[in-house]
């Protein structure tokens, strides 16, 4: 009786200790610590997008454009907009389509004749006649800003001028501008011509995939001719900002009495690219300036 009670003393001693005492994992199988540690954005789905500087983010600047927007080049993420979606004119922006349904109807070596010359500031200098090869003009519609170049283009990669104009909207559609639409190739302001920062990013990220325009585009000055060699055409970029601020690599101005200023441009650093829109600006070039440094400085990928 005595050596079964002291059995159930011990028992219930083991018991007591099990619960309280003893610890419930051994030691050697706990789960190990895990450090959190710093991801880049390439490392994870495409709508991640890390702040560098989180206790110290800088302020956007201030800035005179009406309409604005930032995007990554590579998967389309917002990283700064102001008005994204008001209508506007697109001034000489509009030869950025132009060029892209005119890369897509002709190729670029055909040769188009020059029978019709739009005389409205800018050219990159065609007469009447003029024979020349459709990436030479596309040289002189993205480098010049030439409307000439745009009307040339227009009317040599289409049957008629409207059938153009026709599929730079059809293009738009496409391509998701649903508040775009064009009546002209040039840019030429028309209550009925319109668009938005926010489609015109979408236009550039487009545009900017293709080599060769994407290597217009970028180019500061070069000297053309025409197919005989003969005539000689002097284009310089209208874009200030190639070859003074660091990575910017184009893509389009504009610029027209109701548009005020405008331009797109793709900067590349560290093989990470943006594009930045301004739209109804006054210093379209510092506006853009300020706004690639302030994206720099607090994004990383």
């Amino acid at each position: 009786m005595i050596f079964l009670r002291l059995a159930t003393v011990f028992l219930i001693i083991l018991a007591f200790a099990a619960v309280f005492v003893l610890p419930k994992t051994s030691p050697d199988f706990s789960a190990p610590k895990i450090e959190k540690k710093s991801i880049k954005t390439h490392a994870l789905p495409q709508d991640k997008l890390y702040r560098k500087n989180s206790q110290n983010l800088l302020d956007p600047p201030v800035i005179s454009a009406k309409s604005v927007i930032i995007i990554d080049a590579a998967n389309g993420i917002v990283l700064y907009e102001k008005d994204p979606d008001v209508r506007s004119l697109p001034a000489s922006t509009t030869k950025l389509m132009t060029a892209l349904v005119a890369k897509q109807n002709c190729y670029p070596e055909e040769i188009v004749t020059v029978n019709y010359i739009e005389n409205q500031p800018t050219q990159m200098g065609l007469e009447m006649g003029d024979t020349i090869r459709v990436d030479s003009l596309l040289y002189g519609l993205l480098v010049a800003s030439g409307n000439d170049a745009a009307y040339a283009l227009a009317r040599g990669c289409a049957a008629s001028l409207d059938q153009f104009v026709g599929d730079m909207n059809q293009t738009a559609r496409k391509l998701g501008m649903a508040d775009s639409h064009f009546v002209n190739p040039a840019g030429f302001d028309d209550p009925a011509q319109f668009t938005t920062a926010h489609d015109l990013a979408k236009l550039a990220k487009i545009a900017v995939t293709d080599p060769l325009l994407s290597k217009i585009v970028a180019t500061k000055s070069i000297v053309l001719t025409d197919v005989t060699g003969v005539k000689t055409y002097y284009l310089e970029n209208v874009n200030k900002l190639l070859g003074n601020v660091n990575g910017v690599e184009g893509v389009k101005t504009g610029k027209t009495e109701g548009s005020l200023e405008s331009l797109i441009a793709k900067t590349t650093r560290e093989e990470h690219s943006i594009v930045t829109v301004v739209l109804g600006s006054t210093d379209r070039f510092e506006d853009s300036k300020q706004l690639i440094e302030w994206v720099f400085k607090n994004y990383r990928w």
